[in-house]
């Protein structure tokens, strides 16, 4: 199939609903928070969308080849869903991330577009996160211009997250978008710079990188939309634990370890260079009670702690938590986050 070039008319109208499906995003915002259902964000979208605007919602009843018709008028994706869930009556509970997917049509053209939200408040990385993939996301655009190779677009995003200590899940892309919800090209958010079709003025489509914490495959679940996560990775990355000590050092006291964890040998150098104590995770409750309220611990306690540690196991670094009025850096086996950001862009 030939990819659909726009004329300067067309690209007008495409911005007109692109403008009015993100302007469901920020609708709904305030409603995103602890408690609410799924389902009650598609049904304020659909009245938004249907009563306010007078577009329709193109998810609801969508059926390509080989699927049953989608049954609501938005994709609402928790966690670890990668893309295409199904609004329910589960209620979003405090630390959830979740990505609503919107997609308007007005006078036969598509504008389709995402935004992930926080749920009250979450983890440190789980925002990191966030934060990473909507930095992919604007990467990725910065590589949209006439003459370069679509591939740009992906292998500036896979470069980025990569970096980040994050995947690039590779089972699903951005596309072309106007008459059709979907249409050519494919955009990949990975492969090489130097393939894929030249892009061209009047090209439209969509760039919508999907990030996870950790490595993982998915799998289609029983209805037929929602794919999730399901290859955890437990595995320990010092990369990552580079990276986020770095962003939330000043904050840090000192460290507890997780015994079985991988020693996080990169990090060695940063915790002595910043005078930074480690000590087991078992021991954290009481040290934590045992910190004075001052910015730091005193060299008396310092001492302690040194000696203690000659006859602990070889440091390691294992989540972000607050103990008192302390906080401690751990990273432990996590959860495979998944995060989605989207964005459909015009030559």
């Amino acid at each position: 199939m030939s990819i659909s070039i726009k004329t300067p008319d067309n690209i007008v109208q495409m911005r007109e609903v692109c403008r009015l499906a993100a302007e469901v995003l920020d609708y709904i915002e305030p409603f995103v928070k602890p408690g609410v259902t799924t389902a009650e964000l598609d049904r304020l979208c659909h009245d938004y969308t249907v009563n306010v605007q007078n577009c329709i919602p193109a998810p609801l009843n969508y059926a390509p080849p080989g699927h049953t018709p989608f049954p609501k008028s938005i994709c609402a994706s928790i966690n670890h869903q990668v893309c295409h869930g199904v609004p329910n009556d589960r209620p979003l509970k405090k630390g959830d991330i979740v990505n609503l997917d919107i997609t308007n049509i007005k006078n036969g053209w598509h504008g389709d577009t995402s935004r992930t939200f926080i749920v009250g408040d979450a983890s440190i990385l789980a925002k990191r996160l966030v934060k990473v993939t909507f930095e992919c996301m604007w990467i990725g655009i910065a590589q949209v211009q006439p003459g370069v190779r679509l591939g740009a677009i992906g292998a500036a995003i896979q470069k980025y997250a990569e970096a980040a200590g994050f995947s690039v899940v590779r089972e699903f892309c951005g596309h072309g978008t106007g008459r059709k919800f979907h249409e050519e090209p494919q955009v990949l958010h990975y492969g090489h710079a130097n393939s894929g079709p030249l892009m061209e003025p009047g090209m439209v489509f969509t760039i919508e990188p999907m990030i996870n914490l950790g490595k993982a495959t998915v799998k289609i679940l029983p209805d037929g939309w929602k794919l999730e996560l399901v290859e955890k990775d437990h595995g320990y990355n010092p990369q990552q634990s580079v990276q986020l000590y770095k962003e939330i050092k000043d904050q840090v006291l000192f460290l507890t370890t997780s015994f079985g964890t991988p020693p996080t040998l990169p990090l060695l150098e940063d915790l002595k260079r910043d005078d930074v104590i480690a000590f087991p995770a078992s021991l954290s409750s009481a040290m934590a009670s045992a910190m004075p309220s001052s910015s730091g611990p005193s060299r008396r306690l310092r001492m302690w702690l040194a000696a203690r540690l000659r006859a602990m196991v070889s440091i390691h670094v294992a989540t972000v938590e607050r103990a008192s009025n302390v906080r401690a850096l751990r990273h432990t086996s996590r959860n495979p986050w998944f995060v989605s950001s989207s964005a459909t862009a015009s030559l």
